[in-house]
C-alpha cells in the first residue's frame, strides 16, 4: 500500500525544471556563446552610429585625428545649428518634405494593403486565387526593369517634377504587405464576421470596425517598415524630383555633401539630424513593433 506522503507519478507529467547549478557545462558554454555573439553584433551595429554622433560634435581637424578620438575633448553643439542653418541645406524645409512624403506613402500603403489583403482572405470572387498568385509574382520582378516604363507613364501624365509619382503608387498596394495582411486576416476567426452579417453589418463595416482593430499589430508593423523605407529612400526622389526645394532629407543630405565636401563635422551633424526622427519613432513604437514581429502574421 502506497504511503500517503509519497507523491503519485502520473503518466505524461512534466518533469521539474533542472536547476541552473546542475546544468551541464555544454549548456553554459552554448549560452555564453549566444550572448557573446549578440553582444558582438550589437557593437558592430552601434559603433557606426556612435561615431557619426561623436564626429558631429567635433571640429573638422579632429574628425579623422590619429589615434581616433572616441570621446571628444570638447563638445561643439553649434555644429548642428550651423548645419541646419546653412543656405544649401534648409533642414526644416527638407524635414517637412520628408514628413509629408513618408506620411502619405505610409497612409496609402496601410489602407490599400489592408483592404486588398482582407479581400484576398475573406471575400470570394472569380479569379481570386489567380490574382493573388499574380500579385505575389510581382515580387520577383526587379524594380529596375519597370523603371523606364513607369517613368514614361508618369511623364505622359505630366507628373515629373512633383511628388505624385512618389505617393500615388502607394495607394495601389505593395505585394509583400498584401501577403502579410492576408495571412493576418486568415488568422482571425471567421465567426466574428458571420455574426456581424447576421446583425446586418455590411462588408465595409465588418472590415473597418471588426477586422482592422484585431490586426493592429500588423498595421503598425507595416506602417513602421514603410515609413523607415520611405524616409531613407534615395533613388526614386532622385529620378522624379527636379527642384532642390522639394528634396526630402535623404536627397538633401546628398546635396549638402556635395556642397560641404571637406567639412565632415557638419556633414555628420546633418546626418545625425536626418537620422534622429527615425530613432525617436522606433523608440516610441518598439513595443507594438516587437509584438507584431512575434506574431509574424505568417499563419493560416
Amino acid at each position: 500500500m502506497q504511503s500517503a506522503t509519497t507523491p503519485t507519478k502520473h503518466a505524461g507529467s512534466v518533469p521539474p525544471p533542472v536547476p541552473a547549478s546542475r546544468r551541464p557545462l555544454g549548456s553554459w558554454l552554448a549560452s555564453i556563446g549566444r550572448h557573446g555573439l549578440l553582444i558582438l553584433v550589437t557593437i558592430v551595429c552601434v559603433v557606426p552610429f556612435y561615431w557619426m554622433v561623436m564626429s558631429a560634435l567635433k571640429t573638422q581637424s579632429t574628425v579623422f585625428a590619429t589615434p581616433v578620438q572616441w570621446w571628444p575633448s570638447e563638445f561643439h553643439w553649434e555644429n548642428f545649428v550651423t548645419a541646419a542653418d546653412y543656405p544649401g541645406f534648409p533642414f526644416l524645409r527638407f524635414l517637412g518634405n520628408s514628413l509629408l512624403y513618408s506620411g502619405l506613402v505610409t497612409l496609402g500603403t496601410v489602407l490599400s494593403c489592408a483592404a486588398t489583403g482582407y479581400g484576398f482572405a475573406r471575400l470570394r470572387f472569380p479569379g481570386r486565387d489567380l490574382l493573388f498568385v499574380l500579385t505575389l509574382g510581382t515580387l520577383m520582378i526587379p524594380g529596375i526593369v519597370t523603371l523606364i516604363p513607369t517613368f514614361l507613364i508618369f511623364k505622359t501624365l505630366g507628373w515629373i517634377g512633383g511628388y505624385a509619382p512618389l505617393i500615388v503608387p502607394s495607394f495601389f498596394g505593395n505585394a509583400f504587405f498584401i501577403f502579410m495582411m492576408r495571412q493576418f486576416f486568415l488568422g482571425v476567426p471567421g465567426e466574428l464576421a458571420d455574426a456581424a452579417r447576421v446583425d446586418g453589418a455590411g462588408e465595409f463595416r465588418i472590415f473597418w470596425q471588426i477586422m482592422l482593430p484585431l490586426v493592429q499589430s500588423a498595421l503598425l508593423v507595416m506602417a513602421v517598415f514603410t515609413f523607415l523605407w520611405t524616409w531613407q529612400e534615395f533613388f526614386t526622389p532622385l529620378i522624379y524630383l527636379q527642384n532642390s526645394e522639394d528634396f526630402p532629407l535623404s536627397l538633401g543630405l546628398f546635396s549638402f555633401r556635395n556642397r560641404r565636401n571637406t567639412e565632415w563635422h557638419l556633414m555628420m551633424a546633418g546626418a545625425t539630424l536626418t537620422t534622429l526622427p527615425l530613432v525617436v519613432i522606433f523608440f516610441f513604437a518598439q513595443k507594438y513593433f516587437m509584438e507584431g514581429i512575434r506574431m509574424t502574421g505568417l499563419k493560416g
